[in-house]
């Protein structure tokens, strides 16, 4: 039976880049959840019938929303969800699904690399019928609406059983269990050679992939385990689980310093990766070899014809500012266009839907690539086991080669979490207000060249995205970036970037902190973080 159930606004429910993430805490709280859900149908407006792709990442309260979001999207007219078996589905798989099912968008239940457990974060994300993030443009009419809703629509239903295959009905609206992983490891089998891979795995090839106890850990089984044949326990911490084991899954140096261990270790295999707690993210590390995200995005572009989706070569790459100028290089030597974006896949997705790129990346470990509208990390790891393979290298060899060829980028990010926003705000605006007087200041050897606020003017629409962050330029090519991060849920967090170019015929085979300590030295001087948030040294290096 159809309820409408009078509500009055809670609070402004703004949705960011990867959706509205809060305190499991917030969502709990009476009609939080059903009161954005309904924005976001009112929003929208569903054809009637039309089909929603339901899934998440397996963290705390997963089930509980999903079993909201099944009455209300039946009782606002869809007439189809296909939900994931356990309400488990990854970031990419989800935009495969939709892209496949022609649906009109999918509820992504997740806070991304953010940690799980009932006093942890939970999100809820939303991609339209391309497959990709919802433009801003409707996350901000969400939020809007979110200000002034009186009322939200259910029905009386029974709990759909999520952990089996079938199909069901809710109201007027046929619900699917499927399996959530066979149609992206088949999408999978088709962009890569994997009949190179199993060769190479059946002549000693080895890796180690950890799964961070979230959502890949059943994508990675099937498709490294079981089709490519990598030993049973190649993929570690592979079973989702609320809490993530007590971790946190953000596959960094940090949070995976166990897999980093383990591969700079006599006894490491030949190459490892770890995925975060939606999927969509990557770390790559050799054998002895850990490589950068804008590393990786550049030395995939430079490969990616070796694998048969890719074997026409490339339309164009894409990569978000903060992100190196690694990939620039690349495009410069393929004759393709490169495009600088702010962070945010959805900048991506125009690009994509326009045709004007094929391979997209995120210093945040983040790539992908047209195949869906969302990073992928299980799609990075098998186009880099399909460049091995067909190389036959390591990647501590494939990595010497690039920079032999095309110079290397030296590159780190400082994160600052957890920052009081006051402070955080303040450090900006201090650095947004003293731009003009960079230019020609001497920072120890460093001259600044160059220094702004990032802009960006999309090449498709014409739309205009201001203050993507504060870009300081020196001679000879090094940069340090500062920008806010919009990915947590407690305080602000202050990512700083530090990049120094080597060409071909300089230093290339140096510590990346004997190279950087100049730039953060200058970092310092340019934006006093001490002085404004307290810290001598940031929480996070990647």
């Amino acid at each position: 039976m159809l309820r409408t159930i009078t509500t009055t606004p809670i609070e402004g429910q703004r949705p960011g880049t990867s959706g509205l993430r809060k305190k499991v805490a917030t969502f709990q709280k009476p009609s939080y959840t059903e009161n954005f859900l309904q924005s976001l149908f009112d929003v929208v407006q569903p054809d009637s019938g039309a089909t929603l792709i339901i899934g998440g990442d397996g963290r705390f309260y997963n089930r509980t929303v999903i079993q909201q979001a099944i009455r209300l999207a039946s009782a606002n007219g869809y007439g189809r969800a296909l939900i994931g078996r356990g309400g488990l589905l990854s970031t990419p798989a989800a935009s495969h699904l939709i892209r496949k099912h022609g649906a009109s968008g999918g509820l992504i239940f997740s806070a991304s690399h953010n940690p799980g457990g009932p006093n942890g974060d939970f999100g809820i994300k939303y991609n339209t019928a391309n497959g990709g993030p919802a433009p801003e443009a409707v996350t901000e009419a969400v939020y809007k609406r979110s200000l002034e809703i009186d009322r939200w629509l259910t029905l009386e239903a029974p709990d759909v059983d999520l952990d089996a295959l079938g199909t069901s009905q809710v109201g007027g609206m046929t619900v699917e269990v499927i399996d959530p992983v066979t149609d992206y490891a088949d999408l999978m089998e088709q962009l890569f050679d994997f009949a190179a891979i199993q060769k190479a795995v059946a002549e000693g090839f080895t890796m180690s992939f950890d799964a961070m106890s979230a959502v890949t850990g059943p994508y990675a089984i099937e498709i490294l385990e079981n089709r490519l044949g990598f030993a049973k326990g190649t993929v570690r911490n592979g079973t989702p689980l609320e809490d993530f084991g007590g971790h946190h899954p953000d596959p960094n140096l940090v949070h995976a310093d166990e897999l980093y261990r383990l591969m700079m270790s006599s006894n490491a295999p030949d190459f490892g990766a770890a995925s975060d707690g939606d999927g969509d993210r990557n770390l790559i590390i050799g054998r002895h070899r850990f490589v950068t995200p804008s590393d990786s995005l550049a030395m995939l572009a430079a490969n990616a014809h070796l694998a048969p989706a890719y074997k026409d070569g490339l339309k164009g790459i894409a990569r978000s500012m903060p992100t190196s100028a690694a990939a620039d290089r690349v495009a410069e030597a393929l004759g393709i266009p490169c495009y600088e974006t702010p962070t945010g896949w959805k900048f991506f997705g125009t690009l994509l839907d326009a045709g004007l790129v094929t391979i997209c990346g995120e210093e945040s470990a983040g790539t992908g690539s047209d195949h869906v509208r969302e990073k992928d990390g299980l799609w990075a790891v098998l186009l880099w086991l399909n460049i091995l393979a067909k190389r036959r290298i390591s990647v501590d060899q494939l990595a010497r080669d690039h920079w032999a060829e095309c110079g290397r980028n030296y590159y780190a990010r400082h994160d600052y979490e957890g920052i009081e926003s006051a402070a955080a705000d303040a450090l900006m605006a201090e650095l947004m207000g003293g731009l003009s007087a960079l230019p020609g200041r001497s920072l120890g050897v460093l001259t600044v060249e160059a220094a702004d606020s990032f802009s960006y003017s999309d090449p498709v629409d014409g739309s205009v995205t201001p203050n993507q962050g504060v870009r300081v330029i020196f001679e000879g090519g090094s940069r340090v970036v500062f920008r806010l991060s919009g990915t947590g849920t407690a305080g602000a967090t202050l990512r700083v970037y530090l990049e120094r170019y080597e060409p071909a015929e300089g230093r290339l085979d140096e510590e990346t902190s004997t190279m950087l300590i100049e730039l953060i030295e200058a970092a310092e001087a340019i934006a006093g973080i001490e002085r404004h948030t307290g810290r001598s040294s940031p929480d996070v290096t990647t």
